[in-house]
């Protein structure tokens, strides 16, 4: 596809400019490197935008701090657009903790229920459901209901969903997908994470 130019124009009787004011659905998704970190770039350009922003971490626990956080955070702190961030549980992306007596899938259960509350306030207009691909491959959330949901979420609210493993029917239903690719990694060579990089 050539830089700005369409493929195709669609009969739905909108103009150009109603079009590129639709509500864009997004979903990162893949095995590489990358998800996250293209989720938050979208949310800098929303905070440039002067748009309201919500972020919803739901694998991550609630002791990480991750660069972006800091940043978007003290974005939103000079007071022209808010960032609002929330953290949904312990976080465990890739190990369960034994003897954890929290109810992670409550918890998820319950931050996909304050985002259904905030899209129908229409809270934000741009929102980051970080690692939510893992609650609904979990069977926390219902793929089926967040669908619904984000089909008639009300105004322009901006969605990008990250997380390896989306299911089909959320890739079916978005708007746009990037499938991150991992060719090569650090920790291929036995490196571990490191801040400024992974955090």
């Amino acid at each position: 596809m050539p830089q700005g130019k369409v493929t195709s124009v669609p009969d739905d009787g909108l103009t150009t400019r109603q079009r590129r004011r639709q509500a864009v659905f997004a979903v990162h998704t893949g095995p590489g490197k990358g998800k996250s970190t293209a989720a938050f770039g979208m949310a800098l350009r929303a905070w440039s935008a002067g748009w309201p922003i919500g972020v919803f971490q739901f694998v991550k626990s609630e002791k990480w701090k991750v660069g972006e956080e800091t940043a978007l955070k003290a974005l939103g702190s000079l007071g022209q657009t808010p960032v609002t961030w929330n953290k949904m549980g312990e976080g465990w992306s890739w190990i369960q903790r034994a003897g954890s007596e929290r109810d992670h899938a409550a918890e998820a259960a319950e931050g996909w229920a304050q985002i259904k509350r905030d899209l129908a306030a229409e809270s934000y207009r741009f929102y980051v459901l970080d690692e939510f691909t893992y609650p609904m491959k979990w069977g926390w959330v219902d793929v089926a209901d967040v669908i619904e949901t984000l089909a008639n979420r009300p105004g322009t609210q901006h969605v990008v969903i990250t997380g390896r493993d989306a299911h089909p029917d959320l890739i079916a239903a978005a708007d746009l997908v990037t499938e991150m690719t991992k060719v090569k990694h650090p920790m291929d060579a036995g490196r571990k994470g490191q801040q400024g990089i992974e955090w």
